[in-house]
């Protein structure tokens, strides 16, 4: 049995560690209503620009030379995988969802006889990554979330995918990130990014609505001339939608997962001052007792 001078650094110790949980809960929560605010906004922007696109690649006539961002190299044997997840942990199973999603792609990939490249958005993919994958990691990036991720870093990325994309270093690239539903859900996503899916007619990535038929478009000066800018454009857009979803889910989970660490410490503070009181009274019985035997002895 523990003496009371170890329950008392015991339950000093985890009062300290409670008043931190609360503050790093109220810190997420704060951040989590701008962050919610910033990628519920997002969505129907990066969804429309989506669905436009795909009006306007379905209109290509066959054997005309399209952009390298729609038509990829042709080929289907060298896959990028960018796998987003956070530089901080303290989050729940925020980043071991996303990784758990990563590996099982990254394992049936390479099973096909793929040739797999990791680029690694946030450093705790590439801690959990590198024992199995380490040698297929070709870069990781950073600090994107300080303190919010911005279109110009989405750009820079998307820039990045783009020139490697321009230099066949790549024939598929893919993203993964948890997409936010609330404070406590996030849905895992896979999304390909190049060459850019188009979608059959009436179909929206993540909406079971708008069945109909596709808009009908009329371009000046020509398909491919727009193609050429937009492209570009909805790269960038796709990829920073995909850091405010990311970023939003983080907080989210650090804040559920805060919570309950600080309910947790409380319950332990709880038993640990229960058993201190006990071992307390103990004491005090027992001494009680031997100053009564030896007043009875004299």
């Amino acid at each position: 049995m523990a003496n009371l001078k170890d329950l008392r650094t015991r339950i000093n110790s985890v009062k300290s560690t409670q008043k931190i949980t609360a503050a790093m809960k109220m810190v997420a929560a704060s951040k989590l209503r701008r962050a919610q605010e910033q990628c519920e906004a997002a969505r129907p922007y990066a969804e429309r620009m989506e669905r436009m696109l795909s009006s306007l690649a379905a209109g290509i006539p066959e054997g005309q030379e399209a952009p390298k961002l729609l038509a990829g190299t042709g080929r289907d044997e060298v896959h990028l995988v960018a796998v987003t997840t956070s530089d901080r942990g303290l989050c729940g199973s925020f980043n071991t969802q996303i990784v758990r999603g990563a590996r099982e792609l990254i394992r049936g990939l390479r099973k096909d006889g793929k040739t797999v490249k990791i680029l690694c958005i946030g450093r705790k993919g590439r801690d959990q990554l590198k024992t199995e994958f380490g040698s297929l990691i070709i870069d990781t990036i950073e600090d994107l979330s300080r303190p919010r991720p911005s279109y110009g870093e989405g750009l820079g990325i998307a820039e990045r995918f783009a020139a490697m994309a321009g230099d066949e270093d790549f024939d598929v690239c893919t993203i993964i990130y948890n997409r936010f539903k609330s404070a406590i859900s996030q849905e895992l996503t896979v999304q390909q990014l190049i060459p850019f899916p188009v979608l059959q007619a009436g179909a929206e990535p993540g909406r079971e609505e708008d069945t109909g038929p596709s808009a009908i478009y009329e371009f000046e000066p020509d398909e491919e001339g727009i193609l050429d800018e937009l492209l570009p454009r909805n790269l960038a857009v796709q990829v920073f939608r995909a850091l405010l979803e990311s970023f939003a889910s983080e907080q989210g989970a650090r804040m559920a997962a805060m919570d309950s660490a600080t309910r947790n410490a409380g319950e332990m503070i709880d038993k640990l001052t229960l058993n201190y009181n006990r071992t307390r009274q103990a004491k005090i019985t027992t001494e009680m007792i031997e100053i009564v035997s030896g007043a009875e002895a004299l």
